[in-house]
């Protein structure tokens, strides 16, 4: 067996299963913040670091093990102790810094970087705390931080003595692992590396479980067989290996001296397939529910590369293309060929529902996205000496994975600035009659094909006119101030270099930041919009498309060039009257509709094309709007809707001016070309 191979799987799995427990970890904490650590959550963080602990050891990353170790180490204590008064407050700030600690060394490994952070100021905070719940000293138990990893010898323990000694008896336990569950030999020796709290002679079949590839095999066919000497009752020893994770079935037994003296002679690779193995008479256990934040084991869940879904979302996409090619093909449209046409709606209806399932399956619920927030409160508060607390609602929404990647970065901004510019502090709110906790809420909510994430909060509000007065000073207003709507004021925010600080901070006063939101969601189709009222708060909403990959589209045409516009962009469509048409005093042309002005964009000057219209009451006039700003296009003709498919621009039409007001390309029906166009960067050119 290719030894890098293994090792490549081994780490995606490690990888895989670690962010998965980190995502279990978090959302356990957080349900605990509200109503205290109940005994389920207890465990369930207990049993998680336990993994982690044993995973991290064999993967040689003995930074997160230590910290895993002292993290099981206190809740240990937690669960067999039960403190009448727990400071909960501590026990989740603790943690939520071991997620963060370990989500960062995470990163590192994904990069093929060594985890080198040291935790051990935190390590020591968790002894401290495990040290005060004892009512004794910190706990010396907890390895110290860059200790070496067990050598090869030390997988197999056999005693120097036989036979049993003082109270102590003979056992033999049989572990099978879930079917699927992968890396048995790390939690083969995640049991081993636990069962030293319980006895120091033992000995195992397979021996070899780590430098032996081929362990893993042996483990799934006939189990993991632990034999071991201690003073612990059958009924312990049960509940002890209960607790691991994806045990499917666990059998013990009490042996005899002489079977016990066989047993510890030597390593012996054939005895598993032979061993009898009895069940022991130990009392049914009920069915346990999973405690919050603990997914269940059984889940028929598969994990699949995301290189994997990108290329069937690709192929998706050139199906689309292709049945749009097959049933509008120009040389079926002038023949009577009503089986033809059946089959084809037949067609239409199956690609619908095929692409519906794989967008599906791309959707990512933004609950981890919005829970990383709460870590960016407590820093940003803890620096600036403010008391918040966030909230969340509609965490459960989902949306494309690539829509994730790209709001990362504007949600933490949006959520920084809330804190720094939105929450007063604690004393500003006493005395303002507030409570002195600020409140931010983040809350997802479906809006038709979008998805609104609305960042609010109860803070001051946004000041008017320090921000009119800094965009007069910058030279921003380029027209009298009387004519400025609060709107228009309060997104002056968004302009690059605009920031109402006036000395650079920790957290702002670059004026770079809302600008960065403001084209990072224009570049996704997106967009953002501000509402502030004084003296109770602020309420920034992000508007974002589903998915990125497929859209709903309007074809028009200008000339011999197509043109494919949004439809969830498109307020209406008219033909224009003479009287209807002004100028404004810049020589701009502008169309009078139901009594307010709108300026009109000519796409064929735009794009420098051949149009077959030019007077602006022969062709058709589009009222697109985002943002809440309107703009109306002039083109020669609607074509007709459908879905389209969103292809990147190649990169020589982005060293064109022009690229600012296109989003990307597509392919029609008939094999022609389409750009689509970029509602927000047209608007941006008025």
């Amino acid at each position: 067996m290719d030894n890098g191979h293994s090792n490549e799987a081994m780490l995606d799995v490690f990888i895989e299963e670690t962010a998965r427990h980190m995502a279990q970890l978090e959302k356990t904490v957080l349900a605990s913040a509200e109503g205290g650590f109940a005994p389920d959550a207890i465990d369930a963080i207990f049993r998680i670091m336990h993994t982690l602990k044993g995973s991290s050891a064999m993967m040689l990353y003995n930074n997160i093990a230590a910290l895993a170790h002292a993290a099981e180490d206190l809740f240990y204590g937690i669960r067999n102790q039960k403190p009448a008064r727990l400071d909960g407050a501590l026990v989740s700030e603790l943690v939520q810094q071991c997620v963060a600690f370990i989500r960062l060394e995470l990163e590192k490994v994904r990069g093929l970087d060594s985890p080198d952070g040291d935790p051990s100021g935190l390590v020591e905070r968790i002894r401290q705390a495990s040290g005060a719940l004892r009512g004794g000293p910190k706990d010396a138990a907890v390895p110290a931080v860059g200790a070496k990893p067990p050598s090869a010898q030390h997988y197999y323990l056999p005693p120097a003595k036989s036979g049993t000694a003082g109270g102590q008896k003979g056992y033999e336990a049989a572990i099978f692992f879930e079917e699927g569950c992968e890396m048995e030999n790390i939690r083969a020796f995640s049991i081993l590396h636990s069962l030293k709290d319980i006895t120091e002679d033992f000995c195992h079949v397979p021996a070899d479980i780590i430098e032996n590839n081929d362990s893993v095999q042996a483990i799934r066919d006939n189990g993991f067989i632990i034999t071991l000497r201690t003073e612990r009752s059958l009924q312990e020893l049960h509940d002890f290996f209960s607790k691991t994770a994806f045990v499917r079935q666990l059998t013990l037994r009490e042996l005899s001296d002489s079977q016990l003296s066989e047993r510890f002679a030597g390593p012996r690779e054939d005895a598993a397939p032979g061993l009898p193995i009895l069940m022991p008479q130990c009392a049914e256990r009920e069915p346990e529910e999973p405690p919050p934040g603990q997914e269940s084991a059984h889940r028929n869940i598969i994990g699949v590369d995301v290189d994997k879904l990108d290329k069937l979302m690709d192929l998706m996409g050139e199906l689309v293309i292709a049945e749009a090619m097959v049933t509008q093909n120009p040389e079926l449209q002038a023949l009577k060929l009503d089986s033809v046409y059946r089959a084809a709606r037949q067609l239409k209806k199956i690609t619908g529902e095929l692409q519906d399932m794989v967008m599906s399956i791309r959707m990512v619920p933004l609950a981890a996205s919005f829970r990383e927030m709460h870590r960016v409160v407590r820093d940003c508060g803890r620096q600036l000496g403010k008391e918040v607390e966030l909230r969340l609602a509609g965490e459960e929404t989902e949306v494309d994975k690539n829509i994730i990647e790209h709001i990362a970065g504007p949600l933490g901004q949006l959520v920084r600035n809330a804190v720094d510019h939105g929450i007063e502090a604690p004393d500003l709110r006493a005395a303002a009659g507030k409570p002195r906790t600020g409140h931010i809420t983040l809350e997802a909510i479906h809006a038709g094909g979008d998805v609104l994430l609305v960042v609010s909060d109860d803070g001051g509000g946004l000041d008017r006119e320090k921000i009119r007065q800094k965009a007069l000073r910058q030279g921003l207003i380029d027209r009298p101030e009387s004519e400025l709507t609060e709107r228009e004021i309060d997104n002056l925010i968004f302009v690059p270099g605009f920031s109402t600080r006036d000395a650079v901070a920790g957290l702002s006063g670059r004026g770079v930041g809302m600008d960065v939101v403001l084209k990072e969601l224009e570049a996704i189709g997106g967009a953002v919009s501000v509402d502030s009222t004084a003296g109770r708060g602020t309420a920034v909403t992000l508007k974002l498309p589903l998915t990125l990959a497929i859209v709903d589209g309007m074809n028009i045409r200008v000339g011999s060039s197509g043109y494919t516009l949004p439809t969830a962009a498109i307020r209406e469509t008219f033909r224009a009257k003479a009287a209807d048409l002004v100028q404004d005093p810049a020589g701009n042309e502008m169309l009078v509709l139901r009594g307010r002005c709108y300026p009109v964009l000519r796409l064929h000057r735009l794009f420098g094309v051949q149009a077959d219209h030019t007077d602006l009451t022969q062709g058709i006039l589009l009222m697109v709007e985002q943002d809440g700003k309107q703009l109306i296009l002039f083109a020669d003709e609607l074509l007709g809707q459908q879905q389209v498919v969103v292809k990147a621009l190649p990169p020589y039409l982005k060293t064109l001016k022009q690229v600012d007001g296109l989003s990307g390309c597509t392919l029609l029906g008939d094999g022609s070309i389409s750009l689509i166009l970029n509602v927000g960067g047209l608007i941006g050119l008025y």
